[in-house]
């Protein structure tokens, strides 16, 4: 098959990428840098100059393509510029939709996120829970207005979304990839208890090759492998890494409070804070994903947390990022 991906050179992008490349398809990957392109060439797919938000660029990629995998996007918390993210995930979103359409592609794939069901505190997301009306960050808004875009906009358009909860694996290392990697450092002294839902990296590549090929046009899919506290996460951290300091569990309201003055101190020297009261807030919810579905009715099988974490660790310390 003809296959047309965006975001081929991220985090998710690239092990799909690589999957579909084994699979034996010509996939073409958007590239809105140098080293993108190098990076989706090095997995064996040619890459298509052009962003996201331009149009005649996206015509170009998915002309001709049997399927398009809608994965580029920005994932921030604490953002500088939260309208640009906006506008690539919501705009993007609607530009890619499309050319989709113009082109007469056969099925498109948004990768979408697990924070779109908008599940009510103390809940276990579905694919039909009721949204609680309400945003935990600028991130969570901008991919649920996206995800309307997909089924609102999608006209004749055969669409499927997948809804990854929280990607981890060799590869990851930005986001809550990042927080993993400053436990390991011990640039993170402090910890709230919470839950949290993953999935492997490779799981969610898998996930949405099953979602493209067995998917009900106009559904959506979690793909999430396990739920799991913060304690439990940390205790195979030091399993796998062998730390020899760990960070100190604290109060919801004191990671509050403490989110607010960093937030101020990094105004009054202009860097970036490491935290904000946004990522405080979407902590302290946490989040409960049950992602049967996509075992049920894709046949999705998934890797053990502890599988995961030994595989991120290992990489880690392959590319040099343990301290």
């Amino acid at each position: 098959m003809r296959i047309a991906v965006t975001g081929g050179g991220g985090v998710v992008g690239r092990p799909l990428v690589r999957h579909l490349v084994a699979q034996g398809h010509q996939v073409l990957a958007l590239a809105r840098s140098q080293s993108s392109a190098t990076a989706v060439e090095a997995l064996g797919a040619r890459p298509v100059a052009g962003d996201i938000l331009d149009s005649a660029a996206l015509l170009g990629l998915v002309s001709g393509a049997d399927r398009v995998f809608h994965v580029a996007g920005i994932n921030e918390m604490c953002s500088s510029d939260p309208g640009q993210m906006d506008l690539v995930n919501i705009q993007g979103t609607r530009k890619v939709l499309s050319a989709c359409r113009s082109a007469e592609v056969g099925r498109m794939i948004h990768t979408s996120s697990a924070v779109t069901i908008g599940e009510r505190p103390g809940t276990v997301g579905t694919e039909t829970s009721l949204h609680r009306g309400s945003y935990l960050s600028r991130y969570e808004r901008s991919k649920h207005l996206a995800e309307r875009v997909v089924f609102e906009e999608a006209g004749d358009l055969d669409v499927v979304a997948v809804n990854p909860s929280s990607v981890q694996g060799p590869g990851r290392s930005s986001g809550t990839g990042k927080l993993i990697l400053d436990v390991l450092n011990g640039k993170l002294p402090v910890l709230v208890e919470t839950k949290v839902s993953i999935v492997d990296i490779d799981d969610c590549a898998r996930g949405h090759l099953l979602a493209a090929e067995k998917g009900v046009r106009g559904e959506r899919y979690l793909l999430s492998g396990a739920t799991f506290g913060m304690a439990e996460v940390l205790d195979l951290l030091v399993g796998s890494a062998g730390l020899s300091s760990t960070p100190r569990f604290v109060p919801g309201w004191v990671a509050s409070a403490g989110a607010v003055a960093v937030s101020l101190g990094a105004r009054l020297t202009g860097r970036p804070p490491k935290v904000c009261r946004e990522m405080v807030r979407v902590l302290r919810a946490g989040h409960v994903y049950d992602g049967s579905r996509a075992t049920r009715e894709l046949g999705l099988d998934y890797t053990p947390l502890e599988a995961t974490i030994r595989r991120t660790v290992d990489w880690f310390e392959e590319e040099g990022l343990l301290t």
